[in-house]
């Protein structure tokens, strides 16, 4: 079993950046971030193939968030730049298959923490 843990999170005003952290227990075909908000829908937003290297972002997102990652640390990040109020949301950092990584389907890996909260004030 993956363990997954996040942080990071916080209270920021618009316009401002943040950087948040998953450190995993191993090493995963596929690490992706999604985001949870009250009355909304789950939302995937980036995935990294940790043994490539190769990222996709939403098109939601894309252009203001950067997933990277330190395989020497087990450790991805999520760079979240230009915040907006609509960026409030509790962030998920999660493991999965190969061939499920697609940002669209990090809700549904079989892996996640407990999140991260990210607030955004204007």
């Amino acid at each position: 079993q993956v363990q997954l843990v996040e942080s990071g999170g916080g209270s920021v005003q618009a316009g401002g950046s943040l950087r948040l952290s998953c450190v995993a227990s191993e090493r995963s075909d596929c690490m992706g971030w999604f985001r949870e908000a009250p009355g909304k829908v789950r939302e995937g937003i980036a995935i990294i193939q940790p043994r490539t290297g190769v990222t996709t972002y939403a098109d939601s997102v894309k252009g203001r968030i950067t997933i990277s990652q330190d395989n020497a640390k087990n450790t991805v990040y999520l760079q979240i730049h230009s915040l907006k109020f609509d960026d409030t949301a509790m962030y998920y950092c999660a493991a999965g298959r190969f061939w499920m990584c697609a940002p669209s389907r990090v809700p549904d890996f079989s892996h996640r923490g407990h999140g991260t909260q990210v607030t955004v004030s204007s």
